[in-house]
């Protein structure tokens, strides 16, 4: 029988560069099991990948587990300290600088 978050652990430390600062955290309830994914913020995309697509492949592996288990897994993903989305990044429209194109206006 494959431990659930044994093997979680396994494929996202093969994924990032800072595989000692990996936990998970696993809870049951009536709903099945919750894994809880802790890691380094510098590692975040390398989990979620271009467009979701690694975290996409490493739930529906989770799926496949838990199947074999006999239980409904959900992965969560924990926005770390330091996290893309923490920190005030600028959105697009105050991101566009038109002082150029305005000194170039007759």
């Amino acid at each position: 029988m494959v431990n659930d978050k044994e093997f979680l652990e396994y494929v996202v430390k093969a994924l990032v560069d800072h595989p000692e600062k990996v936990s998970v955290d696993r809870k049951v309830d009536e709903m099945g099991v919750l894994l809880t994914l802790n890691l380094a913020p510098e590692d975040m995309g390398y989990v979620i990948g271009r467009k979701g697509q690694n975290a996409k492949a490493v739930r529906t592996l989770l799926r496949l587990v838990g199947a074999r288990n006999n239980a409904h897994v959900n992965l969560k993903i924990n926005e770390p300290e330091g996290g893309r989305r923490s920190m005030s990044a600028p959105r697009d429209e105050e991101m566009t600088d038109t002082s150029a194109v305005d000194d170039l206006k007759i």
